[in-house]
């Protein structure tokens, strides 16, 4: 069976079919089976260990991640997800029984839930294999159909996956679309109303799913980035908070939504920290990450420029790393010291391997530094400062802290 739909080959009547044909499946109510939907998850499951070393080698090609980095962010997320939602689905299924407002007391609430159609999943590429197929297990438990748009900038996962779904489920359940993104996903949302849109990836790309999703009134989720910061305070254990965030900034090679984008250190222990996170890089990477199995590549040459113009904007003040290579697509971990808060590191997510640091020395400054980055994806604060930390949660909103 072929599972791939691509547009630009096939065409565009090839692709509506297809959504008729998962629109038509879905009200066949087969899917309202609540072990059906769980029969579905677990060949999922068995599919994924059975391609467990090719799974591992498509994400050594595309993004030069390890083994042991590609189990635990992407292949065991995914299979912990399924099991998790194997073992609750039931449950999560059954009617809720609600209070019943007052002028309503002769009868009993209750909420019903239902799938909701035919879905669509348009996947990034820093986690392509992971932020791909956990949303497709959401979509599968609820009863949904989904179409699922793996990201071009990672062929290798994308192709793995096409042939992974490919085996496992007909394009009439769940359906594969390669191409390119700007073209591929304008045309269906444009000509196609889905029932929900599940979109990971930038801010500026998520404003553009929610307008063409808001033509049709099709429901969205958005999994967006911003700029996630890291604090320390001068109280703290500067050991522990310093090794968390060099591991989590520099995980993936930066290329996570939620690694701390920025560093705001306590003027006081600023010196300290920054010997620290160098001595952290050596001991996680060697004294040439180019050669550390354990550091990844940049995803393709787009960002590896877009970061090399950061870096050459700021060559006067990088207080560690700066080499790059670009065949390789390889920059080394850099540490950056800003003096100017209009530093294009201030302005945009990295998405990468610079790490931009800023030192504040009271409460009024750091809230000003904050204020000018709202709402990010996460945000890290080390401090034993109690009032300092609850003056955070309720004055700066983010995603999770």
């Amino acid at each position: 069976m072929k599972q791939i739909v691509d547009i630009q080959n096939t065409g565009k009547d090839r692709l509506s079919e297809l959504v008729n044909r998962q629109r038509k499946f879905f009200n066949s109510s087969q899917t309202l089976d609540i072990s059906w939907r769980k029969s579905q998850l677990i060949k999922l499951k068995k599919a994924i260990q059975n391609k467990e070393e090719a799974i591992y080698q498509a994400l050594e090609q595309d993004l030069g991640k390890n083994w042991v980095e590609s189990y635990a962010s992407e292949l065991a997320f995914v299979v912990k997800d399924i099991e998790f939602t194997l073992k609750n689905l039931k449950r999560w299924a059954l009617p809720e029984s609600v209070p019943t407002p007052l002028f309503l007391q002769i009868s009993n609430s209750k909420i019903h839930y239902r799938p909701k159609g035919v879905t669509l999943i348009i996947a990034p590429w820093n986690y392509p294999f992971m932020l791909t197929l956990a949303p497709l297990v959401g979509s599968i438990a609820a009863g949904n159909c989904a179409i699922v748009k793996p990201s071009e900038d990672a062929p290798n996962t994308s192709l793995l996956i096409e042939k992974l779904l490919g085996e496992i489920y007909h394009e009439d359940f769940v359906a594969a679309v390669q191409g390119k993104g700007q073209i591929v996903v304008p045309h269906l949302m444009k000509n196609h109303r889905f029932d929900h849109v599940f979109f990971t990836g930038s801010t500026q790309v998520g404003r553009k799913i929610m307008e063409m999703a808001s033509k049709n009134l099709s429901p969205v989720t958005l999994e967006l980035g911003g700029k996630s910061p890291g604090i320390i305070d001068k109280n703290v254990k500067l050991k522990t908070a310093v090794k968390r965030l060099t591991w989590g900034k520099f995980y993936n090679t930066g290329q996570t939504c939620v690694a701390p984008d920025y560093l705001l250190i306590h003027e006081d222990i600023k010196q300290e920290a920054i010997s620290l996170i160098k001595k952290y890089i050596a001991e996680f990477y060697g004294d040439d990450p180019s050669q550390s199995p354990d550091y990844g590549r940049i995803i393709h040459e787009r960002a590896f420029d877009r970061m090399l113009s950061m870096l050459d904007e700021n060559r006067d003040d990088i207080i560690q790393g700066g080499r790059t290579e670009r065949e390789m697509r390889y920059i080394e971990p850099t540490l950056v010291e800003i003096n100017d808060l209009n530093n294009a590191l201030m302005k945009e997510e990295i998405f990468g391997p610079i790490w931009p640091i800023v030192s504040w020395n009271n409460e009024k400054a750091l809230n000003e530094l904050l204020a000018d980055h709202p709402d990010p994806l996460a945000a890290y604060m080390f401090t034993r400062d109690n009032r300092l930390w609850k003056n955070f949660l309720q004055n700066f909103s983010c995603g999770g802290a």
